[in-house]
């Protein structure tokens, strides 16, 4: 099966029901799949076909799901980006991907524009914002919903097609884009969707986790639409737009990071409960280990379980997950997923016993390869096991506990963060002589990024001028949240930096 059949035979079954749900604004089963032809057929006037690449530079919306699916029914592949990257971050992804057509809103159209013109690839742009001051410039989306066809596109992707490449967190100026294919979309899809339970009586949450990554596009999005369920989306971080929410829409299932976890503890310890909740049958948190403390607290205040689940953007979300029902060991991602096996090696690849900790290995659903760039594929999958890079263990029971990463990578408020991409931007600041960037602990983020710089002979700099440096090229969820200027960073005896010096 494809994306396209998924969708329409879903239409086709649930019709007039509510499909996606973003403020005032509903979207139905019927009307999607509708508007999502009505791309289709706009691409292929166009000329876009199979195989050729859409950039989706688009917060998470009703009109994402439109573009995403209209991408996926003519063959094409879909190429979502994190809204908050810049110009350079940008660049480096869409000289890899070489997409045919962008699709953005006003306001990052604008960052790009005085870079279009290098993209010569970039033949088409859409914009989505019906009053923006380039509609006559470029294409505007709402003039394809108002003049394409509706009509069926006949012709559907193989399910073995690609249709989506995932760039993973990092590191950006070296990108390793995540080839999915349409069959394992719809089959991940699926597996979620039975195994959280789902029906078409659900309604999900889409709070704080963008749709231009694995777990709110598969986890949530995709594996709701396989079973009918209802999507609602939030934009902004207010936990309590998020109460008012669930009891508005009578969700039941909620998925989040652990930073938004400790956000609903502080908010209910500081201000209560203000909301009927008791819809909720389901909480999931994942994208870093969840503190004990917090998920004791949780059940505490809102007499609700959370069941952890682990995961990477190579199998298309989740890997393992707790049992639904609350059983789950505290502090455990529990046991693998059907279909999938998981074991612990040590940097020989030898299997190690249970409860010694190691390089979580994986053998199950995954991609098939990085998108042009067999080095990375070559390194990550060996004699068919997914190597990840993080540290684990799996108890005697078969639970699986995620202890930290093998790679250098920061996680703060749920973002995975590579040093190395913000180590290059430091270092192309005129002052500066030398930089390494390190993740500090901390109890409400997770970690916080420390940048620790040595500044050439003779210059000055403060804190803030390389904060707005680093604002002015990288993602604001990179900019180092603490500068420390040494006159030389301490190194061992054979060169090599002492990162844990820095960390303390």
């Amino acid at each position: 099966m494809n994306l396209k059949a998924m969708l329409e035979e879903v239409a086709k079954h649930y019709g007039e029901k509510t499909a996606i749900v973003l403020g005032d604004r509903r979207l139905s089963y019927a009307e999607l799949d509708g508007a999502s032809n009505k791309v289709a057929n706009a691409l292929i006037k166009m000329g876009v076909s199979k195989g050729d690449r859409v950039a989706m530079l688009l917060s998470n919306s009703p009109e994402f799901v439109v573009i995403y699916f209209g991408v996926a029914k003519i063959g094409a592949i879909a190429v979502p980006l994190d809204t908050k990257y810049k110009a350079d971050e940008l660049a480096s992804l869409f000289d890899d991907s070489q997409p045919k057509v962008l699709v953005t809103e006003d306001p990052l159209l604008k960052l790009l524009v005085p870079a279009l013109p290098g993209f010569k690839y970039i033949e088409y742009v859409i914009v989505i914002d019906l009053d923006s001051p380039y509609a006559g410039r470029f294409l505007s989306y709402q003039e394809i919903m108002a003049t394409s066809s509706v009509k069926r596109v006949e012709v559907g992707p193989g399910p073995e097609d690609i249709a989506n490449i995932a760039y993973t967190s990092g590191p950006t100026f070296n990108p390793r884009g995540v080839v999915l294919s349409h069959q394992h979309l719809v089959t991940r899809a699926a597996m979620l969707g039975k195994g959280l339970q789902q029906t078409g009586e659900d309604v999900a949450i889409l709070f704080a986790l963008p749709m231009h990554h694995v777990v709110g596009l598969e986890a949530v999005l995709l594996a709701s639409i396989s079973r009918g369920s209802t999507v609602v989306m939030l934009s902004g971080l207010s936990i309590s737009g998020l109460m008012e929410i669930i009891e508005r829409e009578k969700a039941t299932i909620f998925m989040g990071v652990p930073f938004i976890y400790i956000l609903m503890v502080r908010a209910a310890e500081e201000e209560g409960i203000g909301h009927d909740l008791s819809s909720l049958r389901l909480c999931c948190a994942g994208g870093a280990p969840m503190p004990v403390g917090v998920i004791k607290r949780f059940k505490q205040l809102y007499g609700l379980d959370t069941s952890q689940f682990w995961g990477l953007t190579e199998a298309a979300a989740f890997v393992a997950c707790q049992s639904i029902d609350g059983t789950g060991k505290l502090g455990s991602a529990g046991k693998p997923l059907p279909g999938y096996e998981v074991r612990i090696v040590d940097d020989n690849g030898k299997e190690l016993s249970p409860n010694q900790p190691g390089e979580i290995i994986v053998k199950g659903p995954m991609l098939d390869r990085y998108y042009n760039n067999p080095r990375a594929t070559a390194e990550t999958i060996r004699d068919g096991w997914l190597y990840t890079g993080d540290i684990g263990k799996v108890d005697g029971d078969g639970e699986l506990f995620i202890l930290g990463m093998k790679k250098e990578m920061i996680i703060a408020k749920g973002q995975n963060i590579y040093p190395g991409d913000i180590e290059d931007v430091l270092y192309t600041h005129p002052k500066v002589a030398e930089a390494v960037v390190v993740g500090i602990p901390d109890e409400l983020r997770g970690e916080v990024i420390r940048a620790v710089v040595s500044l050439k002979a003779g210059e000055v700099a403060t804190e803030q001028e390389i904060k707005r440096f680093c604002l002015g090229r990288i993602a604001n969820y990179k900019v180092p949240k603490q500068v420390v200027f040494l006159d030389s960073l301490p190194r061992t005896a054979t060169g090599e930096i002492r990162k844990e010096d820095l960390r303390k």
